[in-house]
């Protein structure tokens, strides 16, 4: 999890290669069943896109409970209380920044409807209010303002070996 644009799908998407899990991306799993995200807000608001999310990162938790997975949340998907409870069921990683971290990014992609206008001023906005909620929800922290995906994706296997040991030494 993390803000708009930190890199959660490239990261989630390496990380689950090494890990040899399923990777799952919501964002895309909500555009491939309901159309691109731009539209769902256009057509039918924030609050129906944000049920549809609810709805798909629930049916994701569920179906990687077994055998797990590595799944990419949208920014906004930790706002939803009941995601927020699923996640207190699953190893959460939260992918720090800063705006100097996704400038580029953003600046290369206008398709995200919350950053209409002042996309750089909108993102900022949105990160302060959700950053709250990430450092809560995080199991684990990463810093993504340097490295290559293949080095974060790395850093974050290892902090995740790192917290399944612990978690499997107080568990004794």
């Amino acid at each position: 999890m993390g803000p708009m644009a930190v890199g959660k799908s490239v990261i989630g998407q390496q990380l689950a290669q090494h890990l040899g899990l399923p990777f799952i991306d919501t964002d895309a799993v909500i555009v491939e069943q309901h159309g691109t995200i731009a539209d769902i807000f256009a057509g039918r608001g924030e609050h129906a896109f944000r049920e549809i999310e609810a709805r798909t990162v629930a049916r994701a938790v569920e179906d990687s409970r077994q055998d797990g997975a590595v799944i990419s949340l949208g920014g906004g998907a930790v706002l939803d209380s009941g995601t927020q409870q699923l996640l207190g069921g699953c190893t959460a990683v939260y992918l720090e920044c800063d705006a100097d971290t996704v400038a580029e990014r953003i600046a290369r992609n206008s398709g995200r409807p919350l950053l209409a206008g002042d996309a750089m001023a909108r993102w900022q906005t949105l990160f302060d209010a959700r950053r709250p909620v990430y450092t809560r929800l995080a199991d684990i922290t990463i810093d993504v303002r340097s490295g290559t995906v293949a080095e974060i994706a790395l850093r974050v296997e290892e902090a995740l070996q790192s917290f399944m040991a612990v978690k499997e030494e107080v568990q004794q």
